[in-house]
């Protein structure tokens, strides 16, 4: 993309438009992803994908598969700009006569991956407790082993009810838990994805300075965002597990990175950290193939040509 010169307003509602399709249509999905994740040794409700899926849409209907998504499409928009915009300012200022060696691509990766938090975060934080609230209720009804004694269920909260919750008892640090974490998976994943799929999608490029046809796009960035998805999903399983408020009788707390690894390993052995990996696999694929796509077709400066241009 350094080879690309786009407008920051533009480079923001592309971020933001391909964010906002992302993520409607791949939802459930990360719905599941994060229950798989969550449900340790003893209080397992869900046997896979599919099973949690079918079990969300009996107990909590179509829509219970959408809970958090008001979160995320509000968020997207700034978390996808940012992080697209930031590693086309890192590769625009790192490279030289138009070109990147594979250090700088990762350098700018990591600026992206680095820079994409301050959204992310906050983000994850109240998606995570909205989507696995449905969870926790399930566990009530088939599996009261799993719930403390005494314990009386109260009505799932909304996002802004956590938001004021958090800021007054915690403050913005509340919002920020796991941002180690966060880190710890982001910045690796942009280090992996970014370079990866500006190879990949070099490779279909129409002659030596042509650009790539939408559809190398899109599969270079199914390829590169699966791949990375994958290869960071250890930690990603560590930041779903920090960042839950609420959790089973049985089920362990954690008090940061290492006692959070240390437990998992001695509870669950080492499978534990690929929970859940195909299908944040299937959610980050698509997600940044339609974001590579929005963002190569020039829909935001498109939609900027319709805006009335200044004199100079």
């Amino acid at each position: 993309m350094a080879d690309k010169q786009i407008s920051l307003p533009a480079k923001l509602i592309n971020g933001g438009i391909a964010g906002l399709i992302g993520v409607t249509c791949v939802f459930p999905i990360d719905l599941a992803k994060t229950r798989l994740q969550n449900q340790q040794n003893g209080s397992r409700l869900y046997t896979s994908m599919s099973d949690c899926l079918i079990k969300t849409i009996r107990s909590e209907g179509y829509f219970g598969m959408y809970r958090g998504a008001a979160v995320n499409l509000t968020l997207v928009t700034p978390e996808k700009a940012i992080k697209l915009a930031a590693n086309d300012f890192f590769r625009h200022h790192l490279s030289k006569d138009g070109k990147l060696t594979l250090l700088k691509e990762m350098l700018a990766g990591c600026g992206a991956g680095t820079c994409q938090v301050i959204v992310t975060t906050p983000m994850e934080m109240l998606k995570i407790q909205l989507q696995d609230a449905g969870r926790i209720a399930a566990q009530r009804k088939l599996m009261p082993e799993t719930v403390a004694a005494g314990t009386v269920e109260t009505k799932s909260p909304t996002a802004m009810q956590l938001t004021r919750e958090l800021l007054r008892e915690k403050g913005i640090a509340g919002l920020y838990k796991g941002l180690g974490a966060t880190l710890l998976r982001d910045v690796p994943f942009s280090i992996i994805y970014f370079p990866l799929f500006a190879n990949l999608n070099n490779l279909g490029k129409r002659g030596i300075d042509g650009p790539a046809p939408f559809y190398v796009s899109f599969i270079s960035g199914c390829l590169a965002g699966s791949t990375a998805a994958v290869a960071v999903n250890p930690v990603d399983v560590i930041k779903t597990r920090l960042q839950s408020l609420n959790r089973g009788s049985t089920e362990d707390a954690y008090s940061g990175v290492t006692d959070c690894i240390s437990k998992i390993m001695r509870n669950e052995g080492p499978s534990a950290f690929l929970k859940g990996a195909y299908c944040r696999a299937l959610v980050i694929a698509p997600l940044f193939g339609i974001a590579q796509v929005v963002y190569f077709l020039g829909v935001g400066e498109f939609i900027l040509s319709f805006l009335p241009k200044k004199d100079n």
